[in-house]
């Protein structure tokens, strides 16, 4: 899987930057997780901090087109994030329910 940055905007209003990027793959679209992973390390950030919003795969091809939120601290991205988007890129219950089973 290889990342490659787009279009990348500050937002200062909000802390954060916004990063439109493409994932060329070679088998299924990348988890989302496995994403965030890769984003936080190309941009110089942490994992909490990076909230994927969508990731979109056309037919056929294996690269995808995504839009990310990198946050200056984890308390702004809980402040201005949707519930929904947060706990889809909260992976903490995810492995949690991994190591139970």
């Amino acid at each position: 899987m290889d990342i490659q940055v787009i279009e990348e905007k500050n937002n200062p209003l909000l802390n954060r930057r916004e990063v439109v990027f493409k994932i060329i793959h070679d088998d299924a679209t990348p988890s989302r997780k496995s994403v965030v992973d890769r984003l936080a390390a190309t941009m110089n950030s942490k994992r909490g901090m990076v909230i994927v919003d969508s990731i979109k795969t056309e037919f056929g091809k294996l690269e995808s087109i995504g839009y990310a939120k990198i946050y200056e601290s984890e308390e702004r991205a809980k402040q201005v994030e949707r519930v929904h988007i947060t706990e889809r890129n909260t992976f903490e219950k995810a492995e949690a329910k991994q190591e139970a089973s």
